[in-house]
């Protein structure tokens, strides 16, 4: 089953499926209410957002994007490709991403990348055709294929904040590492990507409780 989130709806009925699947999540999903669906821009330029962000706190990220994005107009795998390192580096980038944009780029001019199939593909197919790109692991990869290609049952087995509220939600001992959370999610499976998005959300409203801010 190939489960796409095109709209809120999409996310809501996979939701709804999830919960009917997996009774323990019911009541997560009565503490956080239905969460919004998040979507950002397919292709190059989404992959590139998503590695600016990569080891940054929200508000650093943001910064650099809005100037790489505000300095290229049209932002797009050609204009990174031609762009000169040192500008690259001037607008905040660090050596690794620039040489990370650089090489996806370069494929994707040669025609050797075509990130709009993956959309179709099986999603662990998708994951391991990303994660073979130089710079690209896991995480990225993973973000890349839900929030840009909708994929309903990408899991972001590396994103900290979803690990945890897994350990809050489900009173672990501990809070578990990326190779721990797979077999945690097989009993979401198609739908796992919906299960980012109530963990992302039960993760706001675990740490809201303690009296933390949460970006």
């Amino acid at each position: 089953m190939h489960i796409r989130f095109e709209s809120q709806s999409d996310l809501e009925d996979a939701m709804q499926a999830l919960v009917k699947q997996d009774p323990r999540l019911k009541p997560i999903l009565a503490q956080t209410g239905m969460p919004a669906l998040r979507q950002r821009e397919p292709g190059f330029a989404g992959l590139a957002h998503i590695v600016c962000g990569q080891q940054l706190s929200t508000a650093s990220a943001a910064a650099i994007w809005a100037r790489l994005s505000a300095a290229f107009d049209p932002f797009d795998h050609q204009s990174i490709r031609k762009a000169r390192t040192d500008r690259l580096g001037r607008l905040g980038l660090s050596a690794a991403k620039i040489k990370t944009l650089k090489f996806v780029a370069r494929e994707l001019a040669a025609e050797r990348l075509n990130l709009d199939v993956l959309a179709n593909e099986d999603v662990d197919a998708a994951h391991h055709a990303l994660t073979a790109l130089h710079g690209i692991g896991p995480w990225t990869a993973d973000i890349y294929l839900l929030f840009c290609l909708g994929h309903g049952d990408a899991w972001p087995a590396g994103d900290l904040a979803v690990q945890e509220a897994i350990k809050i939600g489900l009173g672990l001992e501990e809070r578990p590492n990326a190779k721990q959370m797979a077999p945690l999610a097989e009993p979401w499976r198609p739908y796992r990507g919906a299960a980012a998005h109530l963990w992302w959300a039960y993760y706001r409203v675990a740490k809201q409780r303690e009296g933390a801010v949460v970006s």
